[in-house]
């Protein structure tokens, strides 16, 4: 019996909610002021963050962009270096090359003087086997055997000259063979210090190749990050520049409520006795301020009765509770559905049913208040729990 009460209640108040948006000729021109000035208030937080969004995402652009400007100057003196390491490869190479040839020759010397002084070693064989050959002749038959005591003179003074040529020619020989070994043991030395030299060399140009292909590949990186931050900040700016349309649009709207809220303020009011309640205007009541003040104290809860029962009052609002609740864009728990759901299994608590029966009686904690909101800056008018009525 209970269940099909309520039902019957909920079904009146959908038929006079349905009424109530049908027939009020109530005339609206923008959010409430509470409702708008929540929404500026966190347009305005969205604004700050897109701003703190914004200057975060310019200072890792430029913070990438002078990291790339780094990387650019590395790069520049890397590739100095590798040219410095090439022309110095390049020259070892070619004194590798001269010194080569330079082996080469002091090897074809080499063999031409051992040659020599084999070729004088067998020559001295020769005249040393010629003398013997002839030892057994006497002095005196070689004596006789020339024509004249000079020639004999001349002829061994010219065998001894030959043979100390010999010796001479024999020595001058060992000397330049051994000079050209030692030539070729020398360069031999240097042409092995160049190697290694043009091995460091290599390693070095190696090394320098690496770190300019490293850093080219993280300046392609930067590169790829500058390129999604500019992205992103194009994005965080094209949505601020939305939030501030909104935002403007939103502080024209309040104007616009601030100056509907005045008009209530002067506008003729009724008396309480005045005022006709239907079945089902105290649940939907109670229901509403468990919304709008289920988590507040007892005042909280009669201010937010006594702001719609002000509203039926004034000339301004609509002159029902139905028509005050769901009037376009009033009460935030009516547009998020909050209020609906709490409907249908009846949310209100002992406390919300008590305030609404109070506030329906006439019974008023914020004077003629028709707004209320939680607190923000520069906002003045009666402080309940966490609301601000004004």
């Amino acid at each position: 019996m209970k269940t099909n009460r309520k039902r019957g209640i909920k079904r009146r108040i959908a038929f006079l909610v349905a009424a109530a948006l049908i027939l009020s000729d109530v005339p609206f021109t923008s959010y409430a002021t509470s409702s708008t000035r929540q929404e500026i208030a966190d347009k305005e937080n969205e604004k700050d963050e897109l701003e703190d969004q914004l200057d975060a995402s310019q200072q890792q652009i430029s913070g990438l962009k002078g990291e790339q400007k780094t990387l650019r100057q590395q790069l520049a003196d890397l590739n100095e270096q590798l040219t410095a390491v090439s022309d110095h490869l390049a020259e070892l190479e070619q004194q590798i090359r001269t010194k080569e040839q330079e082996i080469e020759e002091a090897t074809q010397a080499l063999s031409e003087a051992r040659e020599r002084e084999a070729w004088q070693y067998d020559c001295m064989e020769k005249r040393i086997q010629y003398a013997y050959e002839r030892g057994q002749e006497s002095l005196l038959e070689i004596f006789f055997n020339w024509d004249s005591f000079a020639r004999f003179l001349n002829a061994s003074t010219y065998m001894e000259s030959v043979a100390q040529a010999d010796d001479e020619m024999l020595d001058q020989i060992i000397q330049t063979r051994e000079f050209i070994e030692s030539e070729e043991v020398r360069l031999q030395q240097e042409k092995e210090e160049l190697d290694y030299l043009k091995v460091q060399a290599e390693a070095d140009k190696s090394r320098v190749a690496g770190l300019i292909s490293q850093t080219s590949n993280r300046m392609a990186d930067y590169a790829d990050q500058i390129s999604d931050a500019e992205k992103e900040a194009r994005a965080y700016e094209a949505n601020l520049k939305k939030v501030e349309e909104d935002l403007e649009a939103l502080k024209l709207k309040l104007q616009q409520e601030i100056a509907m809220s005045q008009r209530a303020a002067n506008a003729t009011w009724r008396n309480i006795s005045d005022v006709t309640f239907v079945e089902g205007d105290l649940y939907l009541l109670a229901n509403l301020i468990y919304c709008e003040a289920g988590g507040e104290p007892y005042d909280g809860k009669l201010a937010v009765g006594a702001v719609v029962i002000n509203r039926m009052l004034s000339s301004v609002y609509p002159d029902t509770v139905v028509g005050v609740i769901y009037q376009r864009r009033q009460f935030s728990p009516v547009g998020s559905g909050r209020l609906e759901l709490a409907l249908a299994v009846n949310k209100a608590n002992a406390d919300c049913y008590r305030a609404a029966e109070e506030a329906m009686s006439g019974m008023s904690n914020v004077g003629n208040c028709v707004y209320f909101r939680t607190p923000i800056e520069g906002l003045t008018g009666i402080s309940i729990g966490g609301h601000i009525f004004y």
